[in-house]
């Protein structure tokens, strides 16, 4: 990973617990996106699979953008490589009925600008790391949620859920979350880069809850 190393007067401080400071600032701005309207609809059980399926679809753009930039030599433990998850959502959207989601699932507008932003940011350790955070530990714990009420309220299969799978055996995803929130302090991001990292979440959980409200017209 390329991210500078803390400069000398960042050493002698104490270390930042970065995990807990993006989670406690983007607390608001997590709240806001999960409670939209189409998704707390989705995750009531008054939608459809149907409707889940189009839900996936525009987040297999948002994934597909994410994962664009791949490993690089130099990354750290945080940029775990099986995290990525494009080859899960399209496989669960074959069985969904979607295989061809490209072409019946086109982008919608806060679709296209997520995945612009994306595309814009992978070349930043800091910015991409903060979205990197809020898809991937969020996949790993309200995930978790959305697949077990989706199964229980449209009788999704574990066949059209395996996105949220990330087959972590007997660690499971509190053990593997503490892992990715301590890899996190261990890059050591300096006060002014942890700003930029919170800033980036915040802005991360903006254009995910953006994409809800287009899924609600």
């Amino acid at each position: 990973m390329t991210i500078a190393p803390p400069t000398e007067s960042a050493t002698a401080t104490e270390p930042i617990d970065v995990a807990a400071l993006v989670r406690a600032a983007t607390a608001e701005d997590h709240r806001n996106a999960e409670t939209r309207g189409f998704v707390t609809r989705l995750m009531g059980g008054e939608l459809s699979l149907d409707d889940y399926t189009r839900y996936l679809a525009q987040f297999a753009w948002v994934y597909e953008a994410l994962e664009e930039r791949g490993s690089r030599e130099g990354d750290g433990e945080v940029f775990d490589p099986k995290l990525a998850r494009l080859a899960a959502i399209e496989s669960d959207l074959a069985a969904l009925g979607a295989a061809d989601w490209r072409e019946t699932n086109p982008p919608l507008p806060a679709t296209a600008a997520y995945a612009t932003h994306l595309r814009a940011v992978s070349d930043d350790d800091v910015r991409y790391l903060a979205h990197h955070y809020t898809r991937y530990l969020g996949d790993l714990s309200g995930g978790q949620a959305i697949a077990a009420l989706v199964g229980r309220h449209y009788g999704a299969t574990p066949e059209q859920l395996s996105f949220y799978d990330f087959g972590l055996g007997a660690e499971g995803p509190v053990r593997y979350k503490r892992r990715y929130r301590d890899a996190m302090n261990a890059l050591a991001l300096d006060p002014v880069q942890v700003d930029v990292l919170i800033e980036e979440a915040k802005a991360s959980f903006r254009l995910n809850g953006a994409i809800f409200e287009d899924l609600a017209k």
